[in-house]
């Protein structure tokens, strides 16, 4: 068993590193080019391999990781809701279609989930528990912007899918990119979580703000 556990680790490893090298070279190159729409649809299928390859070995013996097993549906959903946004460049409505509010609703649930686990556990048992508080406020906050971004979606302005794409993406990326630091180099430390996403999150910024720029220009 443990043997048939290692050999999916390894696979869960080979898509997590094609994710980190191919999520690298997608925000390096030009935005929307035809080899950043391949590179981005080959991280896409990476993450999501890597991370439906992970959920269930975090439930084994042996392995058993509640955290890690969220990560990933975390990662999971913003691989999915960011190339969700891409179709509202073309959505026939002026409304989000009953799978983007599902994958909005259910990364809320999933993210109050996280936030009062590890509120619970940071009160009774300590400080370990700060991660899920961290990760899960991001979530909500995230779903949340989802909710509002669908309320005030209009197509024939086209504003706001295109910075939440970049948004999604580029945290997705982040979860690769701490994968990486944790698992790949074995820093585990509560700051080797954070600072990717810290550091993402300044990134993610810039883009938001040139891209409105670009958008109020229009």
């Amino acid at each position: 068993m443990e043997e048939t556990i290692k050999i999916f680790i390894y696979i869960h490893a080979f898509f997590g590193g094609l994710g980190l090298i191919t999520g690298l070279g997608s925000v390096l190159v030009q935005k929307g080019n035809s080899v950043h729409k391949k590179l981005g649809k080959i991280f896409s299928i990476s993450m999501i391999s890597s991370c439906l390859i992970s959920m269930p070995i975090s439930w084994l013996p042996n392995h058993e990781n509640v955290f890690l097993f969220l990560i990933g549906l975390f990662t999971v959903y913003l691989v999915v809701s960011g190339n969700q946004m891409l179709t509202f460049k073309h959505k026939a409505k002026h409304k989000a279609g009953v799978l983007d509010k599902i994958v909005s609703g259910f990364m809320f649930v999933i993210s109050l989930g996280m936030v009062l686990f590890g509120g619970y556990g940071w009160l009774t048992i300590g400080g370990g528990y700060l991660l899920f508080i961290f990760f899960g406020f991001f979530g909500v906050m995230l779903s949340l912007s989802d909710f509002m971004f669908y309320k005030k979606f209009n197509q024939s302005r086209n504003r706001g899918w295109l910075s939440n794409h970049v948004s999604k993406m580029v945290g997705a990326f982040i979860a690769s990119v701490t994968a990486f630091i944790v698992a790949g180099m074995g820093l585990g430390s509560v700051i080797s979580w954070i600072i990717p996403t810290v550091i993402g999150s300044f990134y993610i910024a810039y883009w938001k703000r040139k891209l409105k720029i670009v958008e109020k220009s229009k």
